[in-house]
């Protein structure tokens, strides 16, 4: 029962951590444009002179 008292401010920090850095993501613009990214890497770069070697 005592090591509740220590798990549950941990548990109870480590979560807010997480929902911080979620919440930080969410503002910074990580998930604006999730349809553009998937489908930027099927895209062949035929001006690029690095891969006509």
């Amino acid at each position: 029962m005592a090591t509740l008292l220590y798990l549950i401010p941990i548990a109870l920090f480590l979560g807010g951590l997480g929902l911080g850095a979620f919440m930080w993501s969410l503002r910074s613009g990580q998930y604006d444009d999730l349809d553009g990214a998937a489908s930027r890497i099927l895209i062949d770069d035929e001006d690029d002179p690095e891969q006509k070697r």
